[in-house]
């Protein structure tokens, strides 16, 4: 798989969804935040990788008894022995989270494995294990009973859909505690760059308002005098925002 720039990484890594879905609207992607998946594990810091697919479709008697899990190749825990470091596993499971598509056992496995992440628009069993590990981990809600009994795994790193957002293999899902967005791979460069700068913009914005500034003028920024002082107080801030794309030599 394509290795992700790391400066980009790192610029996603100190970005908000909520930046980010602005600067993806502005390219014309509406539909890009995963509704309804909150965070479970793993507060403090940004989730940031390339989407590593797991596709289940509905469970079926004869198929999805317990010995599945005896079979090696089975899909579920193959994308748990296979999700490149650094990745983020995404699960379809057709929001459906009337039980589990997946657990503690599995994702601690992913941890010491150095996954970046796991989401999934159905539910965790083990949620309050879960919650207290540092892995980055989104799902629906809590769900107890094993996955076999509603999801039967059949497809690893293909096209799904997950919460109601298309995600191609690759693509790039950031995750912070507002929620996931999912970035197509293709732009992604281009829009940690615009989102990077338009946090320093805001940054700047949040310390006019506290001060007691009014919005026209500074949000946006269409005032000259302002733009003067964002101007100073940005190449101020120079050492804070170490990869501004207007600091570039």
């Amino acid at each position: 798989m394509t290795a992700m720039n790391e400066t980009t990484r790192q610029r996603l890594a100190r970005v908000s969804t909520a930046t980010l879905t602005t600067v993806l609207f502005k390219r014309g992607f509406l539909n890009t935040f995963l509704q309804g998946v909150q965070l479970c594990s793993g507060a403090g810091s940004n989730m940031v990788g390339p989407a590593y697919t797991l596709r289940y479709i509905p469970a079926r008697a004869d198929l999805d008894r317990i010995e599945a899990f005896l079979d090696r190749g089975h899909p579920q825990r193959r994308a748990i022995e296979e999700c490149p470091p650094g990745h983020v596993l995404i699960m379809d499971c057709r929001g459906d989270a009337s039980a589990a598509s997946s657990g503690s056992l599995l994702l601690t496995r992913l941890l010491v494995r150095g996954v970046a992440g796991v989401v999934s628009d159905g539910g965790f069993r083990d949620s309050p294990e879960i919650a207290a590990m540092v892995l980055p981990a989104y799902h629906q809600r809590p769900s107890a009973p094993t996955n076999l009994i509603k999801h039967h795994a059949v497809d690893l790193n293909v096209p799904i859909a997950c919460a109601g957002v298309a995600i191609y293999p690759g693509d790039v899902i950031v995750g912070d505690a507002e929620g996931v967005v999912c970035i197509p791979a293709a732009i992604v460069d281009a829009v940690a760059v615009e989102a990077y700068d338009q946090t320093i913009y805001e940054d700047w914005v949040a310390t006019r308002m506290a001060a007691g500034d009014g919005l026209f003028g500074t949000y946006p920024l269409t005032d000259a005098n302002q733009r003067t002082a964002f101007d100073a107080w940005r190449r101020a801030q120079r050492a804070a925002y170490p990869l501004a794309s207007q600091f570039d030599a």
